[in-house]
């Protein structure tokens, strides 16, 4: 039975296909924009050079200093730098680090932004960003953040290397999870959810195997802009919530993180949401939702232990403290002390379990 809902749609144009990058110049254009910066991390300035000279006159230049959990003094680099190039738009380039930096540009400046994602984020869906200063990473959730426009070309894809596939569609794949007993899920959500993460289930064993595979690029692709669209449409819960804390508070790796706590996370809500694991279970063909995405993060060669992506184990404790500090919603009551099983689960590389409720 379909019960009362409500459900909003976001203002975001996306442009998918192969060479779709192409189009660039012409949204742009479309945007009314006159002088784009260009952002990227490090690693991928020489694509955003490329990129810069295939928009002519309306390249402004690049600022290639993105990096992991959107630092604020990143954040205030690049609007010095986006101000002396008089930039009136900015092209994010990239995964969640530079699309985090072009949307805390916008929430700052209110300016356009084209959105190319180059892996399975789904950041750049939301209307959300994380900002991380003194060690702690806060969100901030504004209609000015969204992007306007998103370019997904499954040709930037082919290079991702299969290890970061494995571990950015498992983090798309969390959002489609919680999305499925947000608060205000709707039936429109939930269809999205269920198809992202049978796409990226079916695709991601595939791009393992072979690199190269196009249509399972395409496929993974696909899957990712629709767990994005979960993401940006209704809340998040228990599992975000602690890879913020952990991200920000240990500087861990935010995919890896995702891929990790995942499964032990959805462990912990099970017994509140049996009609969400049942849908997630058949979404990825598993018998048990949480067990089975344990399988799948293991078989894609993932790395399973906090501990593996520089947590140390003093933390775990720490870690178990923020995540019940500024009371959130979760489907299931936050009990400190499973929280803090669940951290050192997570921590050790051990499957997850699931935990009756305290009586």
């Amino acid at each position: 039975m379909i019960g009362s809902f409500t459900f909003e749609n976001l203002p975001c144009r996306v442009v998918f296909g192969s060479g779709t990058l192409a189009s660039a110049k012409a949204e742009v254009e479309r945007l009314g924009g006159k002088r784009a910066l260009v952002l990227t991390t490090p690693q991928q300035e020489a694509q955003g050079a490329s990129l810069g000279a295939a928009l002519g006159s309306l390249y402004a230049g690049i600022f290639p200093g993105a990096t992991m959990h959107t630092p604020v003094d990143v954040t205030e680099r690049a609007l010095a730098v986006m101000k002396a190039y008089e930039a009136d738009c900015v092209i994010s380039l990239g995964g969640g680090s530079t699309t985090g930096l072009g949307k805390a540009l916008a929430l700052r400046t209110g300016i356009n932004q084209l959105c190319i994602p180059t892996t399975y984020a789904g950041s750049e869906m939301t209307p959300i960003v994380g900002q991380t200063e003194n060690g702690l990473k806060t969100t901030v959730r504004d209609a000015a953040i969204l992007p306007e426009t998103v370019i997904y070309d499954v040709d930037l894809t082919l290079t991702l290397p299969a290890g970061l596939a494995a571990t950015s569609g498992i983090n798309a794949i969390a959002h489609a999870v919680e999305a499925l007993y947000a608060r205000d899920t709707n039936p429109v959500t939930s269809l999205m959810a269920e198809e992202g993460m049978r796409a990226l289930a079916r695709a991601l064993p595939a791009i393992a195997a072979k690199s190269d595979d196009r249509e399972a690029r395409t496929e993974a692709l696909y899957g990712a802009w629709l767990c994005g669209v979960c993401l940006g449409t209704v809340g998040m819960a228990l599992h975000h919530k602690l890879c913020h804390t952990l991200g920000g508070t240990f500087d861990l790796p935010h995919a890896e993180t995702h891929t990790i706590v995942l499964p032990h996370a959805l462990a912990y809500n099970a017994p509140a949401v049996p009609d969400a694991m049942a849908r997630i279970s058949r979404a990825i063909g598993a018998p048990d939702a949480s067990q089975g995405l344990f399988e799948l993060a293991k078989r894609l060669g993932a790395k399973m232990a906090l501990r593996n992506v520089g947590m140390p184990e003093s933390g775990i404790d720490k870690a178990a403290d923020l995540a019940v500090t500024n009371a959130y919603w979760n489907p299931r009551p936050l009990e400190r002390n499973a929280i803090r099983d669940l951290i050192a689960r997570a921590w050790a590389g051990e499957p997850p379990v699931t935990i009756k409720a305290a009586a």
